[in-house]
């Protein structure tokens, strides 16, 4: 049986497929939009970097390319232990096995935080919202990238298959803490139909996969996030 670091909250596209998530990380924003709008906010440039449900690393070597150290934070020991292996000839990159809600770092030890994805929805969160600012330090930034299920093509897929979702209150609850919102609209890109139904099947329930895949013909996807971002 896999370890899981107390509290975490399942994922159930990447701790139950992570090879597909791989082609989903691939396909997602191939422009580099969100890491443009934080580096307008933040850049990393020889700082200490917080990658907080880091899965396999897939983002670490793109942090440790400009960082001073980088961190990732994986509660699931087998994605943790793919993110060592993905980043063991990379020096300034460590990972560590942890939740949200008892980040395995010192006070004030990071410059820069980003989660994506990864246990941030809204209400519920408080407990790693509350981590983040203790190991944030004054002068850095923590950034949250989430769905925007307002708008887009997939948010519109996103209503459907969770129609309880109420994105109003996912917004007041970030701006009521302090967050901005930057909106963006990002695209999903694949290389085939194969691997684009093949994440359409980890990322909703099988018949809303069957009918997005008949109605949305070719490989790309615009697809609304918003950027939140808070500096302490």
């Amino acid at each position: 049986m896999v370890e899981i670091a107390p509290g975490a909250v399942p994922s159930p596209n990447i701790w139950n497929s992570p090879q597909v998530y791989e082609i989903e990380n691939r396909a997602a924003d191939p422009d580099g939009a969100i890491e443009s709008a934080m580096r307008a906010v933040r850049p990393w440039d020889g700082a200490t970097v917080l990658d907080l449900g880091c899965g396999t690393g897939f983002h670490l070597p793109r942090f440790a390319a400009d960082a001073a150290r980088v961190v990732g934070v994986e509660p699931h020991a087998g994605l943790a232990a793919a993110a060592r292996r993905r980043a063991k000839n990379t020096p300034n990159v460590t990972v560590r096995m942890g939740s949200a809600q008892a980040l395995p770092l010192p006070d004030a030890s990071v410059d820069v935080a980003h989660v994506r994805w990864a246990y941030f929805f809204g209400p519920g969160c408080e407990p790693g919202l509350a981590e983040l600012d203790r190991v944030v330090r004054r002068g850095g930034a923590i950034f949250i990238v989430d769905n925007d299920a307002t708008r887009s093509t997939f948010g519109g897929w996103f209503r459907r298959g969770l129609p309880s979702y109420d994105p109003e209150a996912v917004e007041r609850f970030w701006t009521r803490r302090g967050y901005t919102r930057e909106p963006l609209t990002i695209r999903w890109r694949f290389d085939s139909r194969d691997d684009f139904a093949a994440v359409l099947r980890i990322e909703f329930p099988s018949d809303l996969a069957e009918a997005i895949l008949a109605e949305h013909p070719g490989l790309e996807v615009d697809y609304a996030i918003n950027l939140w971002w808070r500096c302490p």
